[in-house]
């Protein structure tokens, strides 16, 4: 439908901002979110997003909520990027739903059962297939209110020291899975206030060994 002047019918904001929201439910929300988990007492609670560069390009963040561990998440372009996209298919940019999930469930396939118990985000249609992600790897994923960057204040923070190596307006795609562990590991190995001057790769050190034990 169009406007007397032959330009497309404008749409609400409100109903723009509500497309490609289908994947959340009421159960999904934050305040959904056990209330102990806020507390920082328990290990395996994440808070993860993504940091965006040119082209499209993008780098997935994932920091623990209690030891403030990061890992960081490589997302090439996928196969078939820059030819037309089908219809119904995935987004190929290496950040779409399919390519976002593949990443942290391979990630969090590497780490023990109790340190997967949950994952804090924002309502980005990256997360969209949370649901097969839970039955791949047990994590529970809650979803932040929108316009809310404090509710994953610790992920927020971490991006915050991740742009010293990694500049807005950069091609995040130059970076390889080699150079994003090697970044990881500079954070991890960075003494933190916070941590009684421990640094996170320390303490959660220090927790898997007594779960060995």
């Amino acid at each position: 439908m169009c406007l007397q002047s032959g330009r497309p019918l404008r749409v609400p904001r409100a109903r723009v901002r509500q497309r490609g929201k289908n994947f959340l439910t009421d159960d999904v929300m934050i305040d959904q979110r056990p209330s102990h988990v806020e507390q920082r007492l328990e290990l395996g609670h994440w808070e993860g997003d993504l940091i965006l560069g040119l082209e499209s390009s993008a780098v997935g963040t994932l920091v623990e909520r209690s030891t403030r561990y990061t890992v960081l998440l490589h997302l090439p372009k996928m196969a078939g990027h820059g030819a037309p996209r089908r219809k119904r298919g995935p987004a190929l940019a290496g950040h779409g739903a399919e390519a976002v999930n593949g990443a942290i469930a391979k990630a969090f396939g590497k780490l023990p059962a109790k340190l997967r118990r949950s994952l804090t985000w924002d309502q980005g249609a990256e997360m969209a297939q949370h649901v097969r992600l839970r039955a791949e790897t047990g994590l529970k994923v809650y979803f932040c209110q929108p316009r809310s960057p404090w509710q994953r204040g610790t992920n927020e923070n971490t991006n915050g020291l991740l742009r010293q190596y990694f500049p807005k307006g950069t091609d995040l795609s130059r970076y390889r899975g080699e150079t994003l562990a090697a970044v990881a590991n500079a954070l991890n190995n960075r003494r933190r206030k916070v941590l009684g001057w421990k640094t996170p790769a320390e303490v959660m050190s220090k927790h898997l060994s007594s779960w060995r034990h």
